[in-house]
């Protein structure tokens, strides 16, 4: 059961993610995942992957530079390596990773194929099939150089894969999710959009299944008697041109008008801006606004088991808000993923360093909470989950829209005082 569930363009980003940010994402990104697992299952974690913008949010709440490339290969990297270490108790695995680790994916999943009983061949099939249509049937100027397969003890999965177009330094992330199987070959994508370049090869179209039945027929032709016919038809279309004996020329046609390419059942999709500052215009700020006044209002007693941690102030709070929301949003609420930098910032510093020491809290805070759920004590649990939900309230009842410049220069203010650190320190 498969469908391409969105893309995502991103700007190209060099860099090096430092230690002590992949350490915390690996820690903060699984225990997201287990809180997922716990409240809503494996299926809907799955579904989450396969969601560009709450893979963006994700990337950004766990202190990623909210708009690059580079989310895909550290976000991925820090769920291998947390997911894997406890594949059992998740019933979860992922297999492949960037450049040479995606092509280990095939191996991967036959030995754990081996390993749980699944269906290795099938699951193999499966991820070429994902990486040959994005890479091959749908020639939109990418070329994959990253893969991940992700799959569950019951057998469903999602992939997670990105290629570059090294001429318009961007790269593009495509998602897919085991569901509601239609066909590898015929209209698998629930949408695609991108920059504007103009008519595209895509062999997975409706409107190409002569093509693909005749290149089918053309497979199983003696080469020889296809390249003859193929410069008759050349010679015919195009009476003026002369071809050279032994040589096969294909002449090119006027490039053809652009067409308007149009979103079909409600995908997922987004184009990041190539400026790398967070800017207002990224953010919605009355959904901000919400987090913040969740955060540091005087009298609110709602989350006192919470506020009973040692050490806890708004600050975390605030953070706590957000990672909240990606545990427990719904898909519309992550139309502004650069809105969930504003947990963590990001590792070049915007929009402002990476408190650390906020970083810590809120990883123990939530490890903390998801332990004593496993036990039957849901006090700190259930008070995670209120904070999206008062946010919500007082978005929804109030006019609560940040001020995003003070906001700002109150993160960079007590940055020193919360551990702030960037790629720069190692």
């Amino acid at each position: 059961m498969i469908k391409r569930t969105g893309h995502a363009d991103l700007p190209l980003h060099t860099g090096v993610v430092p230690r002590w940010l992949a350490d915390r994402m690996m820690l903060l990104g699984t225990e997201i995942v287990e809180a997922l697992l716990i409240n809503y299952g494996k299926k809907e974690f799955l579904r989450r992957l396969s969601d560009p913008l709450w893979f963006q949010s994700l990337g950004s709440v766990l202190g990623m530079d909210w708009h690059s490339s580079g989310i895909t290969t550290s976000v991925m990297y820090a769920l291998k390596r947390g997911i894997n270490a406890r594949s059992r108790e998740f019933g979860l695995y992922v297999c492949g990773g960037r450049g040479k680790f995606s092509r280990q994916t095939p191996d991967e999943l036959l030995a754990l194929g081996e390993r749980t009983g699944l269906d290795g061949n099938a699951l193999v099939k499966s991820s070429k099939l994902c990486a040959k249509v994005d890479n091959t049937a749908v020639q939109d100027g990418y070329q994959l150089y990253q893969h991940n397969f992700i799959i569950s003890s019951e057998g469903d999965w999602s992939v997670v894969q990105q290629g570059m177009n090294v001429e318009a330094k961007t790269a593009r992330r495509y998602h897919w999710c085991s569901a509601n199987l239609r066909s590898f070959v015929e209209e698998p994508h629930t949408g695609v959009i991108g920059e504007n370049r103009g008519n595209i090869l895509n062999l997975t179209a409706a409107d190409a299944r002569e093509t693909r039945s005749s290149i089918l027929d053309l497979s199983n032709e003696n080469p020889d008697t296809t390249i003859r016919e193929l410069k008759d038809i050349i010679r015919l279309s195009n009476p003026l041109k002369k071809d050279m004996p032994g040589q096969l020329t294909l002449f090119e046609e006027e490039e053809p008008e652009t067409e308007e390419i149009v979103l079909t059942n409600g995908s997922r999709n987004c184009i990041m801006p190539a400026h790398h500052e967070v800017r207002p215009e990224d953010v919605d700020l009355k959904r901000l606004g919400g987090v913040l006044a969740t955060a540091y209002e005087k009298n609110n007693t709602d989350f006192e088991s919470l506020l009973l941690t040692p050490g806890l102030g708004p600050r975390t709070l605030q953070s706590l808000t957000l990672v909240s929301e990606v545990i427990n949003g719904t898909p519309s609420r992550f139309t502004d993923p650069a809105r969930f930098s504003f947990a963590h910032g990001g590792k070049d510093g915007h929009p402002f360093p990476v408190p650390t020491r906020v970083y810590d809290e809120s990883i123990a805070v939530l490890g903390e909470a998801i332990e004593k759920a496993k036990l039957g004590y849901k006090d700190k649990s259930d008070c995670l989950r209120r904070l999206h939900s008062t946010a919500l309230q007082i978005e929804r009842n109030c006019s609560p829209e940040a001020d995003f410049d003070a906001t700002i220069n109150h993160e960079n203010e007590h940055s020193k005082e919360w551990g702030g650190r960037t790629c720069k320190d190692r």
